[in-house]
């Protein structure tokens, strides 16, 4: 089975939503597809290579347990942190999950790239941005929003990398320091993270292996961590392809099916949320069998550019020009 989104693209192109539906395309990825296509500012975020390989957890865990995941030659722990509360006693801060996690660390990075400091704004300068991802700045999401960037402030993330026979092992904080300030609404919380300095380590690496992705791609699929993290995988394997590449159902259980024990519960959700990523991604050419997955050499999703000059692309069109 080839998973060729690419044709509700074109369907879209040709005959609209209404068209793309008759052609028994699910809606959900009808609606992606086509909110992405409409979408037509020139954001372009960064993420380092190794959250690309090695996601977050998708839901709650208990607030004192870590996460280990392994993918290939990269494997992330990640260790909650602890805060005291009032009576003076330090209880755990839980690792954070979810799609808000993953939006914060991609504002983060991709703030750190375009300013070219290790010191970020949070504030009201992430509540625009996830705006801007189509998050909600009120109620219950910026209670979300809140929580999750104290858990990334307070815990600790190890990449372990593996490259032929050389292991690289980075223990760091992705932030060295965070600065927290009273909540507008009281109601909401009591913290909020206002300013973070990335660690040097972290931005280092950054830096060095970073992978772009388009803000429009995020914004269409923005509620659907597994989707998030399919895309992000896929915008920084398929371009650096050779050679068209199986992976084995069980690799993609290990890597993105973490807390589901059965193979038969976890193939329904992962081709549900392959289809939102390409239907994000025109251009990625994936196949589906027994087996598993192919992954052929594409395009990558953002045209190959130094990260200080991504705020200078003025459309999606000039980006698909320099394809």
């Amino acid at each position: 089975m080839v998973m060729a989104m690419g044709t509700v693209h074109d369907i879209l192109e040709a005959g609209g939503k209404e068209a793309a539906l008759r052609a028994d395309i699910e809606r959900a990825v009808v609606e992606a597809a086509a909110l992405y296509m409409a979408d037509e500012s020139a954001g372009i975020g960064f993420l380092y290579s190794g959250w690309c390989q090695a996601a977050l957890p998708h839901r709650r865990l208990p607030d004192e347990d870590p996460w280990q995941i392994s993918s290939g030659g990269v494997a992330l722990s990640v260790e909650p942190g602890r805060k005291p509360s009032p009576s003076g006693e330090w209880g755990w801060v839980g690792v954070p999950y979810g799609s808000r996690a993953r939006l914060i660390m991609l504002y983060l990075q991709s703030e750190a790239l375009r300013t070219g400091s290790r010191d970020v704004m949070l504030g009201r300068s992430l509540r625009d941005w996830l705006g801007r991802m189509g998050i909600s700045s009120g109620g219950k999401s910026q209670k979300d929003v809140r929580e999750q960037a104290e858990r990334i402030a307070r815990c600790r993330f190890t990449f372990h990398v593996t490259t032929g026979s050389r292991v690289g092992l980075v223990n760091q904080n992705v932030m060295d320091t965070a600065m927290f300030v009273p909540a507008e609404d009281p109601a909401q919380g009591s913290l909020f993270v206002e300013v973070a300095r990335l660690s040097e380590v972290f931005f280092d690496q950054l830096r060095k292996h970073p992978v772009p992705v388009e803000e429009a791609a995020v914004r269409s699929i923005s509620n659907n961590s597994m989707a998030l993290d399919l895309y992000a995988w896929l915008a920084y394997r398929l371009h650096a392809l050779e050679k068209s590449t199986p992976v084995s159902w069980a690799a993609l259980k290990g890597q993105f099916g973490a807390g589901c024990s059965r193979m038969n519960n976890f193939k329904p959700t992962f081709i549900a949320n392959l289809k939102l990523a390409l239907a994000v991604y025109r251009h990625a050419k994936v196949e589906m069998d027994d087996r598993g997955l192919t992954l052929h050499p594409s395009r990558p999703p953002v045209p190959p550019r130094a990260p200080a000059a991504a705020s200078k692309v003025p459309t999606r069109q000039a980006q698909r020009a320099l394809l």
